[in-house]
């Protein structure tokens, strides 16, 4: 699973940090682990770290561990974060013989599990990762896009200036969201991202969580109202460790 040659932000570490910059998503888990957690100071694995700016973010209280499945990443993280514990490893197969208090998987790294093996394998890590009240955060795609024509955006940021049209595409049969991205760079080339995302309606997340020995505690779109309508496309979804 090389998910570098589909995206343009895997292959260019800085972009990737500045396209996501704006995340709420530390602070969001932290709320999340105040409020459900047994500690908020406790050990934390990220699996799916990226570039580990969320998890940068939470070391400064808690034990901090980062998996992520490309070792380009890992490499820059370990550069701009060389006080964290990070390693190259696949969600489905990680085991790092430990558990922790809480597990996060964000930035819609579940969604490119595709096939329904392979996610019931990423809840089997979550739960060979966790002991009993260990707090589970996932960030992931419950519905497609509501958008249906191309939009446009300009980019200027880590050193690249690029003209960006996205168009969204959706197969309801295989529940594969699929972005098209298309790069008109200022030095006159062209890239081209295809990215695919399986899509996880609630009720789906609800059981996979359940038969992997966790209890469902909340799902929202909206960081300020987590008991308010599924408006998003994304959510975070909240679980608690009770074993199997």
């Amino acid at each position: 699973m090389n998910l570098a040659d589909n995206n343009i932000a895997y292959r260019h570490p800085d972009l990737y940090d500045a396209l996501t910059q704006d995340s709420t998503a530390a602070a969001t888990c932290q709320h999340l682990i105040n409020h459900y957690g047994t500690t908020p100071t406790g050990s934390v694995l990220d699996l799916g770290c990226g570039t580990a700016r969320d998890l940068a973010a939470l070391a400064a209280t808690h034990h901090c561990v980062g998996v992520d499945l490309q070792p380009a990443l890992i490499r820059h993280a370990q550069q701009r974060h060389p006080d964290l514990d990070l390693q190259a490893g696949d969600l489905r197969t990680v085991r790092l013989n430990d558990t922790f208090d809480t597990i996060t998987c964000l930035g819609n790294t579940l969604a490119y599990l595709h096939h329904n093996n392979d996610i019931r394998a990423a809840f089997q890590t979550f739960a060979a990762h966790a002991h009993p009240g260990s707090l589970l955060i996932i960030v992931t795609q419950i519905a497609p896009t509501t958008v249906t024509t191309p939009t446009r955006s300009r980019i200027d940021t880590a050193g690249l200036g690029a003209h960006v049209t996205t168009e969204h595409s959706w197969n309801p049969r295989t529940q594969i969201a699929t972005v098209h991205r298309t790069w008109q760079l200022d030095n006159g080339t062209t890239q081209h991202d295809h990215i695919e995302r399986r899509v996880l309606f609630p009720r789906e997340l609800e059981l996979y969580a359940s038969l992997a020995g966790f209890t469902p505690l909340a799902l929202f779109t909206n960081p300020q109202n987590h008991t308010g309508p599924l408006i998003g496309s994304t959510a975070h979804f909240a679980a608690t460790y009770d074993s199997v």
